[in-house]
């Protein structure tokens, strides 16, 4: 079956604004059926075509989430690609089995971006009445397989992520990428990576606050389409997180 696409194109340089109608499928959102990862978004879920960088320090636990937000989104009706170019497939499955978890996401391990997308139109042709999410672990692994020099740098993450967040707009499916930080909390490569995405997630340790000294803070830095500043502290358990207090953002 043919996958259709959304065609940006088709408005007019300086159309009027009041002309232009939404297509139905960017309107309705996409809960995780994760309540602490709906709630950072905003409540309402993900946006169609929106791409999320999600970053943490080394030990947050940004695998586990990723992999449990893989899991909730095949459990509620989306269809999942969750791509690896760190680990092993076969550790991803000993992951699995330690967070329980049941539902039949799919998996692959390719660093090859375009390689990739054609993977997941194959995917998106077997269910194209779901809603579908890649998830990329991680960006700063991946190559965009047109200056292929054997060496991953900062401008091939940011052909890379433009390649996906192209993909993600034309096709009005989600994207997910998981970024590198430093052990001093910053992104690895360049700023640009954070300005190119819709939303940008941050999960770290808490070290300040005594009575929630060790917990997992998820945070919503930036948000286009339900505003930023939501937090939830999380405790991370050898089955996954459980969810200890949340802040809203006014």
């Amino acid at each position: 079956m043919k996958i259709d696409s959304i065609k940006i194109d088709d408005i007019a340089f300086g159309s009027s604004v009041q002309d232009i109608t939404v297509p139905d499928v960017l309107k309705k959102r996409v809960k995780s059926g994760l309540g602490y990862f709906d709630a950072i978004l905003g409540g309402e879920g993900f946006t169609p075509s929106a791409v999320s960088l999600f970053t943490g320090t080394p030990g947050a636990g940004k695998t586990t989430m990723m992999l449990a937000l893989a899991n909730s989104l095949q459990g509620h009706g989306a269809e999942v690609l969750f791509n690896t170019a760190e680990e092993s497939l076969y550790q991803v499955k000993m992951t699995c089995d330690r967070l329980r978890i049941k539902n039949p996401f799919k998996v692959g391990g390719e660093t090859r971006v375009p390689v990739l997308l054609e993977g997941c139109d194959k995917i998106r042709e077997a269910a194209p009445k779901r809603p579908f999410f890649l998830i990329v672990d991680s960006l700063q692994c991946m190559d965009d397989g047109k200056f292929n020099s054997g060496r991953i740098t900062t401008a091939t993450a940011e052909r890379a992520l433009g390649l996906l967040t192209s993909y993600a707009k034309e096709h009005a499916v989600n994207v997910v990428v998981i970024g590198q930080v430093t052990k001093d909390g910053k992104m690895a490569g360049s700023n640009k990576l954070k300005h190119m995405v819709d939303s940008h997630i941050h999960l770290s340790v808490e070290q300040k606050d005594q009575d929630l000294k060790g917990c997992r803070v998820l945070e919503t830095q930036k948000n286009r389409f339900g505003g930023a500043g939501h937090i939830v502290f999380l405790d991370l358990r050898r089955n996954g997180f459980k969810e200890v207090a949340r802040i809203s953002a006014s």
